[in-house]
């Protein structure tokens, strides 16, 4: 006889999948950090085996279908606000005769692979590689589980096995790279010294440095230490090496533009600050990062996906008003105006295109320049060609903001090429988001700011309504938008936060 559910009111919360158990308080721990993915710091998590027997309770005691079991744990898990993106959502096959648990098939394949390891098994090896990648690059729960499992060790020791043989070792890198995707935490020492080594004697084959530099850059991504270990192991002038030794493989050289672009980032929150800034300059100044860059980029005109990454990284680089005058001697702005013009219908090489000149226009004399090469008439039709997209409508009026400040001849030239008119376009299209609306009426404040004449055709276009529907609409647009209303000569209030007197600030 089925055994009827109970269905709970629509509503209702669910109990939490631990008291329901009755496990003793303090067997699972409900929040979980977990240190090899920076980015769950403080969420919600729970172990597979929880999920798992939960699961496997919905099949037993609700007699669901697997799939039904399956969907109704992760409803209950998400309804309290549990992070499921590390669990293997699937039915773990039935404990077998004598009540051992069976295991999920990516802990399966790792057996395999482990025991090739241990009995070096070189002649399996290949294959148990190839089959965990390809389970491993499904999905990040897989790898995660695999990699609480004890599947790094097993990998780095392939990798070592495989040192004197090529291709062995290429397929143990792009097993390597699929494992940490997402889990920079898993290489060591070891692993950090074996792939600088391997990078260095095989800096000739393309296909094992790729597969090497695509494992350097998930293992630095949200990771400050394993970034600050690499730079220091000599990683930069690997990377700019191989972009230009390996000049015409477009894969190679978007990824080592990508690794490149990770090492300035400052994105690991379990640190107070990284070198994010001191690697800029490093790939700038002792290893010509700029010129590999701009020069790599010659050979991909046809290429958005290349020429997107190399606008990327270029942004990233323009850390100093020395560097972004550098950018310009070296071709860097006419290949970035070149290239704003015959991409317009490719978005992602766009919003790169528009970040990087957002990024070099922090050079006063960089302004001059980019409005001298027309720039401003191409940004002003990106974010008119473009306008259902919220990144690029944010990046063009960025870009325009930069150049319009502490420039009064720059705000005459995009306002007479319609400048302001796509800003109020953006904030109409975009009024839910918040970076547009913010980007949009720091644009609007730069042009009058020095340019009062500026005033009367801006508040024609229905500016005034739109900075306040923005500063309403989201706190953090409060700023900018009352800069923005004064600036224009609108009424606005302007409160006295603190008087000199005792007592706290007025919120």
């Amino acid at each position: 006889m089925r055994r009827e559910r109970v269905r709970r009111p629509s509503g209702a919360v669910p109990p939490s999948p631990f008291v329901r158990r009755g496990r003793p308080a303090g067997a699972q721990q409900h929040t979980e950090v977990d240190p090899a993915r920076p980015g769950t710091m403080g969420s919600k998590q729970i172990a597979q085996e929880t999920f798992d027997d939960a699961v496997q309770e919905n099949i037993t005691e609700f007699e669901m279908e697997p799939e039904e079991a399956v969907r109704e744990a992760v409803l209950q898990f998400e309804s309290q606000g549990v992070d499921l993106s590390n669990i293997v959502k699937a039915v773990r096959p039935p404990a077998s005769e004598n009540g051992q648990r069976q295991k999920h098939q990516i802990l399966l394949t790792l057996e395999s692979l482990s025991r090739a390891v241990a009995e070096q098994d070189v002649a399996q090896l290949p294959q148990e590689l190839s089959a965990f990648a390809v389970q491993c690059k499904e999905q990040l729960a897989f790898r995660y589980l695999a990699g609480r499992n004890g599947a790094y060790p097993a990998v780095l020791s392939a990798c070592q096995l495989a040192a004197g043989d090529r291709d062995l070792l290429l397929q143990a890198f792009c097993t390597l790279a699929a494992l940490l995707d997402g889990q920079p935490d898993l290489l060591d020492a070891a692993g950090q010294e074996l792939l600088l080594r391997s990078l260095r004697e095989r800096r000739e084959d393309a296909e094992v440095t790729l597969a090497g530099i695509r494992c350097v850059r998930h293992a630095c991504l949200k990771h400050e230490h394993n970034r600050q270990a690499f730079v220091k192991g000599g990683v930069l002038p690997v990377l700019t090496g191989a972009i230009t030794q390996h000049g015409s493989s477009a894969e190679l050289v978007r990824t080592a533009a990508s690794a490149l672009r990770v090492m300035t980032f400052d994105d690991d929150i379990r640190v107070p600050f990284g070198h994010a800034h001191d690697h800029a300059k490093m790939i700038v100044l002792e290893n010509d990062g700029l010129r590999v860059l701009i020069e790599a980029a010659k050979a991909f005109r046809d290429n958005s996906g290349v020429l997107s990454e190399l606008c990327a990284t270029l942004s990233r680089l323009s850390v100093r008003n020395e560097f972004c005058q550098e950018i310009v001697d070296l071709g860097g702005l006419n290949f970035m105006v070149t290239l704003l013009a015959d991409c317009m219908e490719h978005p992602d090489v766009v919003k790169q295109v528009l970040s990087a000149i957002r990024a070099v226009a922090g050079n006063d004399d960089v302004k001059d320049a980019i409005v001298d090469a027309g720039a401003t008439e191409l940004i002003v039709l990106a974010i008119s060609h473009h306008l259902g997209n919220p990144q690029i409508c944010e990046q063009g009026c960025a870009a325009l903001c930069m150049l319009a400040l502490r420039k009064p001849e720059n705000c005459s030239v995009i306002m007479e090429g319609g400048g302001a008119l796509a800003a109020v376009q953006a904030m109409k299209a975009h009024p839910r988001e918040v970076a547009v609306q913010k980007q949009a009426c720091m644009l609007i404040r730069n042009l009058v700011a020095r340019s009062r004449e500026l005033c009367g055709p801006i508040l024609a276009l229905g500016a005034e309504v739109l900075i306040a529907e923005a500063r309403a609409a989201h706190r953090d647009c409060d700023d900018v938008a009352r800069a923005a209303l004064r600036d224009l000569g609108c009424k606005v209030e302007l409160r006295e936060l603190w008087t000199g007197q005792k007592g706290s600030l007025a919120q």
